[in-house]
């Protein structure tokens, strides 16, 4: 019999940093090798479809590169010489080395380092109740969703909307900011739908022509940046058209006659100068949805990640306030259902032992906080010792040249739990092997939709990789906790226990029924009863400094970035690295397809569909600076400098460039990736990352 005959199939989630969190049916070859990956058929969001990456994780899985045994560095930090060690060896040495660092300089001195490499709530949090047992440094977690976040909740007052599947019962989809098509895949199976069935429009905001831009019925590619403007314009043209829904606003908006008011010298002409767009299409763009009250407004992470990217947020999702569309089905403003789902995490993460004290350490500032400077560090003491899960800042981090720099400092004992010898692991002391999502048991959220999931373990790993939960425990013995009761519980008995500590039954109901679908009833999803502040109003207005939001900074830090400057309307807030003499473009390092931040570009079928590191530069902009298609071009400015090869494309404003990734740093020309250009400051006012907001020079 083949193996394809014998083949089972398992059901789990994909842990991947990606709003979709596809449901998946995992094909079993044998106890340790698994086949295709599919999309669940019977899961209402999956609805079958998964992106051609995940589909084809075996190739991960099983790749020949994979990281098998713990290593301990041998010489020169970087130079590729390691001894191998056993489990035990290991975890003694790090257990000896963090309190060596303990010793001298105090326990904060102690950073655990994580992020989104997995998803997982027991896999990714259980970090934070190593961290909270022994008084190790914080973590700010700025460098994905704070911008966005804050910007939607300062509107609505939760991170909830309308049902995700409702795009499907759409009679227009606005995709705004994401290029869905490349990153959350599933966002187009129900856009595509409402299209086949209702005769929807899709209309895609973006910065260039992607691939979900090759998906729309109307393309809107503006600066980047200026979003704000174009919300602003097209609010500006509902009000004076007619088409705001004025006993709506009346009802449920704080303020509505002060955002007309100041709206008033914010049309189409005025945004047109800032957005690059032509006034016309902002009209039509105006119009299609003042007229068509089931507008949903998918709204993404993309257009955040600039130095205004809360405002942009917030002037977006305006717009379906003004036009009343959030009370029908089919419409609405939609970013993450992250508040349905109510987890109570304490138990996973720790939380009864965690002092208020500590510090936080801004994590999109490794790169300042390793090199000591001193308002990073917070007024305490350096970093010297790391443990680092799920994340690759060596590669990923803003301000590349200051991370690496750091992290090659001979006095930080640095550890690195990792699947692959990413470009972080390479400059560790000691790396342990990892488990992926197959070979260790978790549970797994929705961002892009409502749906708790089992990922359960489905296949034997190979002989040296271990949990993210079995390092936290194991570490715990050693370190001296004080409650070792804690670190003693499996990870399925954590889900177990988050399930019934938040309300949502059981892990054998969960195990037999897949998944749990939380989505609200319509009247709490559309806000029908008000929306999710005391008085029931959206905010228009804000007043910044005292705005809540679901992750606001620790009070030591307080607000970040010049929050001051922040407009108390939506509006285009021009607080975006701007274009000037020395630096005459603007660059974004948006996703590609292929890849997922810097997880993919291990694997051959990634990069080979994506061929190499480039920047997309439109044509009269080449013609301008004398370059041809794959001419090697240098980028830069005060942060740095990259080289990489020419595409010329059209579908990018004049002065705007891009480059695709996350590829690894060594896939460029000299060694450096893309995100020495980035900077590491905060978007105000509870900071962010702003990968997409770069002045650049260009240079043959």
């Amino acid at each position: 019999m083949s193996k394809e005959a014998q083949a089972r199939t398992g059901y789990s989630a994909c842990p991947h940093d990606c709003p979709s969190t596809c449901a998946l049916e995992v094909e079993l070859l044998d106890g340790n090798r698994v086949g295709r990956l599919r999309g669940a058929s019977d899961n209402s969001y999956t609805a079958g479809v998964i992106c051609a990456k995940v589909a084809r994780y075996a190739e991960r899985v099983h790749h020949p590169g994979r990281v098998l045994q713990p290593l301990l560095r041998k010489g020169t930090r970087g130079d590729g010489n390691w001894q191998d060690l056993s489990w035990d060896d290991a975890l003694d040495h790090i257990a000896e080395r963090f309190l060596t660092a303990e010793r001298k300089w105090g326990s904060q001195t102690v950073w655990p380092y994580y992020y989104a490499g997995t998803m997982g709530l027991i896999q990714r949090d259980s970090i934070h109740k190593l961290r909270h047992a022994k008084k190790y440094s914080g973590q700010f977690d700025s460098i994905c969703t704070n911008a966005a976040w804050s910007g939607f909740y300062f509107g609505a007052g939760t991170l909830a909307g309308p049902d995700p599947r409702e795009m499907a019962k759409s009679d227009c989809v606005v995709i705004w900011g994401t290029n869905a098509v490349s990153t959350q895949v599933n966002v187009m199976t129900h856009a595509v739908r409402a299209r086949k069935e209702r005769g929807a429009r899709i209309v895609v905001i973006d910065i260039y022509d992607n691939p979900t831009m090759a998906q729309a019925d109307m393309k809107l590619i503006l600066k980047p940046g200026t979003d704000g403007a174009l919300a602003c314009a097209v609010m500006h043209v509902l009000f004076r058209d007619g088409f705001a829904d004025r006993a709506y606003l009346d009802r449920y908006s704080d303020d509505p006659v002060g955002l007309e008011v100041h709206l008033q010298s914010r049309g189409p002409e005025w945004a047109a100068q800032i957005t690059g767009l032509a006034a016309e299409e902002i009209e039509a763009f105006a119009h299609l949805v003042g007229e068509t009250k089931r507008s949903y407004f998918r709204l993404g992470y993309g257009f955040t990640r600039q130095r205004n990217g809360t405002v942009n947020m917030h002037a977006a999702s305006c717009i379906a306030t003004v036009t009343g569309a959030w009370q029908y089905e089919g419409g609405g403003a939609f970013h993450s259902n992250a508040s349905v789902f109510g987890f109570d995490h304490s138990r996973i993460m720790g939380l009864s032992l965690r002092d208020p004290d500590v510090r936080h350490l801004d994590q999109s500032k490794i790169g300042r906080v390793l090199k000591g400077d001193e308002e990073a560090l917070g007024g305490g003491p350096p970093v010297t010792a790391m443990l680092i899960q799920n994340t690759n800042p060596a590669n990923v981090a803003p301000e590349q040249r200051k991370v690496i720099e750091g992290l090659m400092r001979e006095d930080l004992f640095t550890v690195v739990h990792e699947q692959f010898m990413t470009e972080t692991a390479e400059l560790a002391d000691v790396v342990l092997p990892a488990t992926v999502f197959l070979e260790h048991d978790d549970v797994y959220r929705g961002g892009g939709h409502q749906h708790i999931m089992l990922g359960p373990k489905l296949i034997e790993p190979p002989e040296g990789p271990r949990p993210n939960l079995f390092v936290v425990n194991e570490l715990a013995k050693r370190l001296g906790v004080t409650d070792p009761g804690m670190f003693e519980a499996d990870a399925l008995s954590l889900v177990d226990d988050l399930l019934q500590r938040s309300g949502h039954g059981d892990l054998e109901a969960l195990r037999a029924n897949k998944w749990i679908d939380c989505q609200p009833d319509f009247e709490t999803s559309h806000f029908i009863k008000g929306f999710a502040w005391p008085d029931g109003k959206f905010r228009l207005r804000l007043s910044w400094h005292d705005a809540h939001a679901p992750n606001r900074p620790p009070r030591m830090m307080g607000p970040q970035g010049p929050y001051e400057q922040l407009p108390e309307f939506p509006d285009h807030c021009d607080l975006i690295e701007n274009a000037d003499a020395e630096h005459p473009f603007r660059l974004a390092t948006s996703p590609a397809r292929n890849f997922l931040n810097s997880t993919f570009a291990e694997t051959q079928t990634s990069r080979k569909r994506e061929g190499r590191p480039e920047l997309m530069i439109g044509k009269a902009d080449a013609e301008r600076c004398g370059v041809s298609n794959g001419d090697l071009v240098t980028i830069g400015n005060p942060r740095g400098s990259v080289r990489l090869h020419a595409r010329i494309v059209d579908g990018v404003k004049p002065g705007v460039l891009v480059s695709e990734g996350l590829w690894p740093n060594k896939a460029f020309v000299d060694g450096e990736g893309i995100n020495v250009l980035t900077g590491a400051d905060s978007i105000a006012p509870f900071g962010g990352a702003a990968f997409h907001d770069n002045h650049v020079w260009l240079r043959l």
